[in-house]
């Protein structure tokens, strides 16, 4: 992931290659003392999770991405627009306008513009 937020520090391909490591030695594990073959079973399903919580985890931080891009685009839509109010821009709105019909809140314009 390219864009990792600076406060994720997990290393999530270093999760993804252990719980790997660590379930080739369960496996190899339960073949040579197959009389606890219940606690291989136990840990093997505790090790599971692993994968659908990095898989949460990059979702997560990939949403994370774009609503912090999402925001800091209004944020500057919003500079923009103040900036041309003060200017006496005959449309001071166009910016603030623009970006949320960027981010899909309002409908495309009469113009055929989106």
């Amino acid at each position: 992931m390219p864009d990792i937020p600076q406060h994720v520090k997990i290393d999530l391909q270093g999760v993804r290659a252990r719980n790997l490591a660590a379930r080739e030695i369960v496996s190899a594990l339960s073949e040579a003392m197959p009389y606890i073959a219940d606690l291989w079973l136990r840990l093997n399903s505790a090790l599971a999770d692993s994968p659908a919580l990095v898989s949460e985890l990059s979702r997560l931080t990939a949403e994370l991405v774009k609503v912090r891009r999402d925001r800091a685009n209004l944020a500057a839509a919003g500079r923009a627009t103040l900036k041309a109010a003060h200017d006496a821009d005959p449309d001071p709105l166009y910016y603030l306008r623009d970006e949320l019909r960027a981010q899909g809140h309002l409908p495309p314009d009469s113009w055929g513009r989106s």
